[in-house]
């Protein structure tokens, strides 16, 4: 399988990156693709050098799956003409209320997934990581209605995005 990082470069896009580098999905090629500021640059993925390809150069037809980790505005412009060509998965808040799209929690609720025109769109990384309890436990008990704070833009408020 070949997949596609949209946003390669920035936090969202890094992480995604040392996740699969972790995990034992087996990749015949990792294409990494963002803006043309960072295009040139190379990032080691599974002992090897890949260079990062401009995001209006990049063929879409090259992966099977692409993640979007550039943000809403990146979202809204490219993944409808990704989406021709690759199933997109995006991170971005841009899709996540339309209702031609399905949200999913691979966990929480796969049959979703039958349901998409190449694209997907998942929660945030605060709702991602709290329906994962909760999906047994609404199961059970039927959960109405959860009350939630997090203050994660704390971080990426504080970065550096310069270098």
């Amino acid at each position: 399988m070949n997949l596609a990082i949209i946003g390669a470069s920035g936090n969202v896009g890094r992480k995604t990156i040392e996740i699969l580098e972790k995990s034992k999905i087996a990749l015949d090629h990792l294409f990494l693709v963002a803006s043309s500021k960072s295009a040139g640059k190379k990032i080691k993925f599974r002992n090897k050098e890949i260079e990062i390809e401009s995001l209006e150069n990049y063929d879409f037809s090259k992966a099977q799956i692409t993640f979007f980790a550039a943000g809403s505005n990146i979202a809204k412009e490219w993944a409808p003409r990704a989406s021709k060509k690759t199933i997109v998965i995006d991170n971005s808040s841009y899709f996540r209320m339309q209702k031609d799209v399905p949200l999913v929690v691979s966990e929480v609720n796969p049959e979703a997934l039958d349901k998409h025109n190449n694209i997907i769109s998942n929660p945030n990384c605060s709702t991602m990581q709290m329906v994962l309890p909760l999906k047994p436990l609404h199961d059970e008990y039927k959960i109405n209605r959860i009350d939630a704070m997090s203050y994660q833009d704390v971080y990426g408020a504080s970065k550096d995005t310069k270098n």
